[in-house]
């Protein structure tokens, strides 16, 4: 008698400690992609020490500690900054669309759970200006594989125009990573 006649195993295990060890003799990735499928991406994130930006993400999300504490920046619905700190061993569930900056040393790592991007869901990053808190920049990605590490490539799209670092309110130039 079959119980879940639909049910198709495929269930990956994977060895967190030596995806953390890759993670930490490369810097050429921050992010490694654990299995994206229609209703789950998971992904080991090593901290990005110069993270800035605030990510909206359509999707609900869970962060893990593994190692290190994480310091989750987010903004709320007033635009007030705030942190949330997540010491390791420790989990958070964060909402779809919260801005959101996670904020921890490149020794620290995250595991991440998102729900994959629907068709017509866009991610944003968004900068804002360190002295007027105005709104420097956006950019959108539309992710549908989470292997071309949309951070990233938001990060260089910003990092690479003085325009986007320039706060259009008080002229005030968002520092070189």
């Amino acid at each position: 008698m079959k119980i879940f006649p639909s049910l198709q195993l495929h269930m990956p295990q994977v060895d967190l400690q030596e995806i953390m060890d890759y993670l930490s003799s490369t810097d050429e990735r921050r992010t490694y992609p654990l299995w994206q499928e229609d209703d789950c991406l998971c992904f080991v994130a090593r901290g990005r020490e110069y993270r800035s930006e605030f990510h909206l993400n359509p999707s609900h999300e869970l962060q893990y500690s593994l190692k290190g504490d994480l310091h989750l920046h987010y903004r709320t619905p007033e635009g007030v900054e705030k942190v949330a700190v997540v010491p390791e061993g420790h989990c958070l569930y964060q909402p779809p669309m919260v801005p959101h900056s996670p904020r921890f040393p490149p020794d620290a790592f995250q595991l991440v759970v998102e729900r994959m991007r629907r068709p017509g869901e866009v991610d944003r990053f968004h900068w804002f200006c360190p002295s007027c808190d105005n709104l420097l920049h956006e950019e959108t990605f539309i992710v549908n594989d989470y292997g071309t590490d949309p951070v990233s490539r938001a990060y260089d799209n910003f990092w690479g125009s003085l325009e986007f670092r320039t706060c259009k309110k008080c002229g005030t130039v968002m520092p070189e990573r």
